[in-house]
């Protein structure tokens, strides 16, 4: 229930589409009912004062860059730019309208107050948060009666590389401006820092979003990967014992750790333990924007008997759909009838425990941690080889210098950063020496490198990786002495398998 049954709905005769009406009537809905279970006031907020703020990261660096610029060009517009961390710490706010100002001084929304949907309830940025979506709440939707004076809009700012939740930009006006260009404004505020950051940080590869291929049903046979397991190190195999013992006594488990790291493999496999008959339905937490086609394709699956089901990012999942979902597995994992002769068994995956929103992280009974495969050194030859085969169907070979160098690299994007180099060298030859890797697994983590930077380190390392090959050799092929080379080496962190 929410106060006074006054549940926001937006309203039809603005133009929005019926499909995109009832989900967003579904968001403000789920988010009125979160602010009333956080015990948030509904007459007016009284948000957190958290202090000074961090100036000192990427984030903030470029959002500063970019609000100050925009607000140049909106200095005489009835508008307040803000930028926020993922907690809602507003950080930075802009606007030439000195009354506006003074209102949302009133109000709290300034630098240093938390302004999160647990302590404002539901607001424009409190909804972009949880949601991890687009959110644009006009004056009548928000859940305190202090803050309908406003209608604001922001959007989440996700960090390129990593796809994690930075913030969000947040644009607040009064409730009488015409709010239609709000959202827009946000956006684009947004993905100039997401580009901004990107190019900041060294012009890498941004990470790619959620894929829209997100179900996948598994029946009575072995997971991927599973060919490795008998070789895999003690670390993997106990977190895949912890999790096949929760699984037998009917628990929900968690895989957490980094991305990558064959969370979801651990939890097929422990199912298969557990429950060898069963059926796995593996579904990827997808974009927010295919989220309400998603939650669509549970209620049929989960009828079905004798059912598994992993769900991968858990904590990737908006709150509004984190509550739809909590209700169907809690009510799929009631043992039934003939028709249902068994309840459904529920597994998940996150980075860690405290990213998954509240209902579905209750429903969590045993947590179980899997090592970055740079803490289980042992699983990297064994994976390779296992790699390389899925590439060629046949086995392939690796010289001793290629295993070397791939047991002495950290493995930043775990097995999935293996699989891919691996594979890329399979199809190009029979046997895997290091001349056949890239050339980041023969540098040292440090300093981030120019472009012209990379180029010379790859060129370097080229020379270097050819079988018998001396430092004083390449340094000839390359045109330079053996003091420079040794210099660009130790610069650009460059070691040479033994």
């Amino acid at each position: 229930m929410v106060p006074n049954g006054n549940v926001p709905v937006p309203r039809p005769d603005r133009g929005v589409p019926g499909a995109q009406l009832a989900v967003a009537s579904r968001r403000l809905l789920a988010s009125w009912q979160r602010s009333e279970e956080y015990g948030v006031s509904a007459e007016e907020v009284d948000p957190v004062w958290a202090g000074s703020v961090d100036a000192g990261s990427l984030f903030y660096q470029c959002g500063q860059e970019v609000l100050t610029g925009l607000h140049q060009t909106l200095a005489n517009e009835p508008l307040s730019l803000m930028l926020t961390d993922a907690d809602g710490l507003v950080l930075n706010r802009f606007s030439g309208d000195t009354s506006l100002l003074r209102a949302l001084d009133k109000v709290h929304l300034a630098p240093g107050f938390a302004f999160s949907e647990r302590e404002a309830g539901t607001t424009g940025l409190g909804l972009a948060l949880a949601d991890r979506t687009p959110s644009l709440v006009r004056a009548e939707e928000h859940y305190s009666a202090s803050l309908r004076t406003y209608t604001c809009a922001a959007v989440p700012v996700l960090d390129p590389l990593s796809g994690h939740l930075e913030g969000s930009v947040n644009i607040t006006t009064w409730s009488k401006s015409s709010p239609e260009l709000l959202l827009a404004l946000a956006q684009s505020a947004a993905s100039t820092m997401s580009a901004l950051m990107l190019a900041k940080s060294g012009g890498r590869q941004p990470k790619p979003g959620p894929r829209g291929g997100v179900f996948r049903v598994q029946r009575g046979r072995l997971e991927p990967g599973s060919g490795t397991l008998r070789a895999m190190s003690r670390p993997w195999t106990e977190a895949l014992d912890s999790a096949a013992a929760a699984l037998v006594s009917g628990k929900v488990a968690a895989a957490v750790g980094e991305p990558g790291t064959g969370r979801s493999t651990l939890l097929g496999q422990a199912i298969r333990q557990a429950h060898p008959g069963s059926r796995i339905l593996c579904a990827a937490v997808p974009a927010p924007r295919d989220v309400e086609a998603w939650l669509s394709l549970w209620t049929p699956e989960l009828s079905k008997p004798h059912t598994a089901v992993i769900v991968e990012n858990i904590d990737l999942l908006p709150a509004w759909a984190a509550q739809e979902l909590s209700a169907r597995a809690v009510s799929s994992r009631v043992p039934g009838s003939a028709d249902h002769p068994s309840a459904v068994t529920w597994a998940v995956t996150a980075e860690e425990l405290t990213a998954i929103a509240a209902p579905l992280a209750a429903l969590v009974e045993t947590v179980v941690p899997v090592p970055a495969l740079r803490d289980r050194g042992p699983d990297v030859m064994p994976l390779a080889r296992y790699a390389a085969r899925q590439a060629r169907m046949r086995e392939v070979d690796f010289t001793p210098a290629a295993e070397r160098a791939l047991t002495a690299y950290g493995w930043p994007g775990n097995i999935d950063e293996l699989f891919g180099m691996v594979q890329d060298a399979a199809l190009r030859t029979e046997t895997i020496d290091v001349r056949h890797l890239p050339a980041a697994l023969l540098g040292r983590s440090g300093p981030r490198l120019t472009r012209i930077e990379a180029v010379e380190r790859d060129e370097i390392a080229r020379c270097l990786s050819r079988p018998g090959i001396t430092v004083a050799a390449a340094a000839a092929e390359l045109g330079i002495s053996r003091a420079t080379i040794y210099r660009r080496m130790a610069r650009l962190g460059i070691t040479v398998p033994k």
